[in-house]
């Protein structure tokens, strides 16, 4: 008898616990933002984003704009060691963690390209329960690979059960079926391989093996005799390589090496100068002196923060080799843990296009002194000698609006007073999933969804005359939303009056969609979203 097929999920305290986040607007601070004084190269980037405010609330603010867009994300969440949560209890602390990295990563999904991957350091504290979440999120059909980095290349003589070395990268793909990563670049070493002692034209190669482990059954009892004589058959159990045909044509053009002595076994020589510039498929070992290590990635720091280094930098040659691997110039990258602003720093000096988001001061303190040297061209250090990077570019600075509503001193929701018409009808826009684009000659087109639909937003109370000319103007081939403090129309008249009308009050018309004021998602138990509601029960904050 068939059992029903179950799906798998993990559970923790509050998972059922969602917030309703509330889309922000984005407010450009110039005195932050920084570009080149010129162009170094035609394709500089000046469109790169630094988001000061809580991740999750910034993920939610990117939404509407960036949806599909964001071809790699590499984060480095807090990897809940314990020191985040001294005064709680592990189970509390690793559901905390739990829901934090859910509700960002469901963010980031709806962000990613379809050909687009995540790529998450993490260590084994959490690393076996986030593949689970992230499962779950982009499918286990989309899992690509764990790989593992050696973060230190010393033994600790003082652990108490072994030394951790190592971290994870866990890497999952938008979709599997359609991502494939970019090869890693021919290294010096790689190439140094490649020699010609017998000073064939073609240039230096290398002896590979003319067998292979798998084949068909026209191979069994291959044989093949060269030029010179020598009779070859691929060892038991492998199969040919080669056709007859081919095998006599590398013949014909010297391609075949038997030794120095003309006794060794026949083999291929494989010329440098005929392979893919592109170098072999990426490893899932990553050895320190390939793509850094913790020692490595404070030292880059401290050229630029020496008084106060980042705790937990990542080196600039692991983030590398994430965006070789992901991207190629000019894909958007995304880490919404800055940090101390590598991901940044690497994804400009690779020619690609960036946002990032942090919420502690070091936004201020590294990321954005570091972001400079590297426009300018004044930063030496990480990978910039390895890429020829010279300057160039820029980044502007943002932070995130206000909440929309606020409580007045009779504990009414009112519109904030931090917000001017303008950002009052972009945040309205986004509520209400319009694309924020006011028109310079009609005063209530704010922005629209289709060429024939608009949305208008003011704070005025609108009577049946201005409803009136409103209709008259938009005239019965378009539609209009019109969101506004109050209106009124004449007795009698229904919605036939105006079709082409659809008029809501604010703030009553958004009260019931996010958490207003809720401004900290971070890893705090006081920030956790509150249970969700009961059937029936109608909750407005």
């Amino acid at each position: 008898m068939s059992q029903r097929r179950q799906k798998l999920e993990l559970t923790w305290i509050g998972k059922d616990n969602r917030p309703r986040l509330e889309p922000r607007i984005l407010l450009e601070d110039p005195a932050w933002s920084h570009h080149a004084t010129h162009r170094v190269m035609d394709h500089d980037r000046f469109d790169n984003r630094l988001i000061f405010g809580d991740n999750l609330l910034a993920l939610k603010a990117l939404e509407q704009e960036f949806a599909g867009k964001i071809r790699c994300s590499f984060i480095d969440p807090p990897y809940n060691t314990g020191s985040a949560f001294t005064h709680y209890d592990d189970g509390v602390e690793h559901s905390l963690w739990l829901s934090l990295i859910r509700d960002r990563l469901e963010l980031i999904h709806g962000l990613l390209s379809s050909d687009g991957s995540l790529w998450i350091t993490v260590d084994d504290n959490e690393a076996h329960y986030l593949k689970v979440v992230c499962d779950e999120i982009f499918g286990r059909q989309n899992f690509v690979a764990n790989a593992v980095w050696q973060k230190k290349y010393t033994v600790a003589n003082d652990a108490k059960w072994l030394s951790d070395n190592h971290d994870h990268v866990l890497i999952f793909a938008r979709d599997k079926e359609i991502w494939r990563p970019n090869r890693l670049s021919r290294s010096e070493e790689m190439n140094a391989r490649y020699r010609n002692p017998d000073h064939h034209p073609k240039g230096p190669w290398k002896a590979t093996p003319l067998h292979a482990k798998s084949g068909t059954e026209k191979g069994r009892g291959f044989k093949f005799t060269f030029r010179n004589g020598v009779t070859w058959s691929p060892p038991p159990g492998t199969f040919p390589r080669f056709s007859e045909s081919r095998l006599r044509a590398l013949d014909e053009d010297n391609a075949i090496w038997f030794g120095a002595d003309g006794n060794a076994t026949p083999s291929r020589k494989t010329f440098l100068s005929e392979l893919r510039v592109e170098g072999p498929p990426a490893p899932t070992v990553w050895l320190n002196q390939d793509v850094g290590n913790n020692h490595e990635a404070r030292e880059e720091v401290k050229s630029f923060n020496p008084e106060h280094p980042f705790d937990t930098p990542k080196p600039e040659r692991l983030a590398q080799r994430i965006v070789e691997l992901a991207t190629n110039p000019g894909d958007w990258v995304l880490d919404s843990f800055g940090g101390s602003g590598t991901t940044g720093a690497v994804a400009h000096k690779m020619g690609r296009r960036w946002i990032m988001v942090e919420l502690g001061e070091h936004c201020h303190t590294h990321i954005i002194p570091r972001l400079k040297k590297v426009v300018d061209g004044a930063d030496p250090g990480g990978i910039t000698e390895a890429v020829g990077w010279k300057g160039g570019g820029g980044f502007r600075y943002y932070r995130l609006a206000p909440s929309l509503l606020e409580k007045d001193k009779w504990g009414q929701w009112v519109i904030s007073k931090e917000f001017n018409a303008a950002m009052l009808a972009e945040a309205v826009c986004k509520l209400e999933g319009f694309t924020y684009a006011p028109s310079d000659t009609v005063y209530w087109q704010h922005g629209h969804s289709t060429e024939r639909d608009f949305i208008y937003v003011t704070t005025q109370h609108l009577t049946g005359d201005q409803l009136a000319q409103l209709s008259d103007e938009v005239g019965p081939e378009r539609t209009l939303l019109v969101l506004c403090a109050a209106f009124r129309v004449p007795r009698g008249a229904g919605a036939e009056r105006y079709p082409n009308l659809t008029v809501k009050k604010i703030p009553k018309q958004v009260l019931s969609r996010c958490e207003w004021g809720h401004d900290d998602y971070s890893l705090k138990v006081e920030n956790l979203p509150k249970a969700p509601p009961k059937p029936g029960q109608i909750d407005l904050i």
